[in-house]
């Protein structure tokens, strides 16, 4: 198997591990805001060295050579869609702007959803939440 394909299955076994240990927590843990940071960071250097290697665009001619380009590209945008109308609410809770997220979002994908996830469970667990700040 090419480094390639490892790197691609091994995404795929510590996403399936994070949606499985997620599924059976009633709370998040402490300082659960690190793991979308982490994959955040990892992602955007991935992502830095595709853009230095293939061009700012050269995501595109994948996603439309074949139907399962396509696919894919759908598929992202819709699992973007999903993520993003969980989050936005959960930003206005906290006191985030969502716009200026929604923007970052729509220039990164999902760098700038892991990196707004970060930052709401960030400000989750440090008792930001607007809600908290007036029960006080």
């Amino acid at each position: 198997m090419s480094a390639l394909g490892t790197i691609a299955l091994l995404s795929v076994a510590l996403t399936l591990c994070y949606a499985l240990v997620a599924a059976q927590r009633d709370t998040p843990p402490p300082r659960l805001w690190t793991l979308p940071a982490i994959v955040c960071a990892a992602f955007t250097l991935w992502t830095g060295a595709a853009v230095l290697a293939e061009g700012l665009f050269g995501f595109w001619d994948n996603h439309v050579q074949s139907l399962w380009g396509i696919q894919v590209w759908v598929d992202l945008l819709i699992a973007i869609a999903i993520g993003w109308s969980f989050l936005a609410p959960r930003a206005r809770q906290v006191g985030m702007s969502p716009w200026p997220w929604l923007a970052f979002t729509g220039c990164t994908g999902c760098i700038g959803l892991t990196a707004m996830a970060a930052r709401i469970l960030y400000l989750e667990e440090h008792g930001k939440a607007k809600h908290l700040a007036v029960a006080s």
